[in-house]
């Protein structure tokens, strides 16, 4: 899994790949977003634009990070969701927690 992020302010970009987001390959990414999280960020976008599919415990995972950021006192945000991932988070009703923006940019004009 090849997981890089980026600064955009005080926002923390994490860019996520490879295109099959899974288990077992989650454990790299799901370390990086809490070492950023303990390290104090709490504006976070996960940018998915490279994610063309992910599995349920990918979604488990974004749903973790979603409340680890929540109770950190932080914001996370999707951007990039390809139709199928959206259909997969929409399937799992996690869209309702999920805010979607259509690229990393628009996410970090959005906080």
């Amino acid at each position: 899994m090849s997981v890089t992020t980026e600064r955009s302010g005080d926002v923390i970009i994490i860019h996520a790949a490879p295109a099959r987001l899974m288990y077992p390959s989650l454990s790299e990414f799901s370390a990086l977003v809490s070492s950023e999280l303990a390290g104090g960020a709490r504006k976070l976008v996960i940018d998915l634009r490279i994610v063309e599919y992910l599995d349920s415990a990918a979604i488990g995972c974004l749903m973790d990070i979603y409340r680890q950021s929540t109770a950190a006192g932080g914001t996370m945000k999707l951007a990039g969701v390809q139709k199928r991932v959206e259909t997969m988070l929409s399937l799992t009703g996690a869209n309702q927690f999920l805010e979607v923006h259509p690229d990393a940019a628009a996410a970090v004009k959005s906080f």
